[in-house]
């Protein structure tokens, strides 16, 4: 068990942003897999709309620092990638 004052505080402090941070990464992931079923639907009314709220989400989580600015970067690609050729019939 901590001692002093500041190691008490500092354990709290960690324990609240663990528990944010999961919470926006689960978030994120259900997005994602929001994206994905829409693509295996083959629901290309909804798509656009899933797909810019998902970005959106992950750039946010990248802001707050809860992942990279590169994951969140290369996530997007990918999803824009998928996206992209499934609207416009390219493989």
């Amino acid at each position: 068990m901590r001692k002093n004052k500041s190691a008490i505080k500092r354990a709290r402090q960690s324990e609240d942003r663990r528990l944010r941070n999961s919470h926006i990464k689960s978030t994120m992931k259900t997005y994602i897999k929001r994206v994905v079923t829409a693509l295996e639907n083959k629901e290309k009314e909804s798509l656009d709309a899933v797909l810019k709220n998902t970005v959106s989400y992950i750039n946010k989580a990248a802001s707050q620092g809860v992942v990279h600015k590169n994951n969140a970067a290369r996530k997007v690609s990918r999803l824009s990638k998928k996206v992209h050729s499934f609207l416009h019939g390219k493989a």
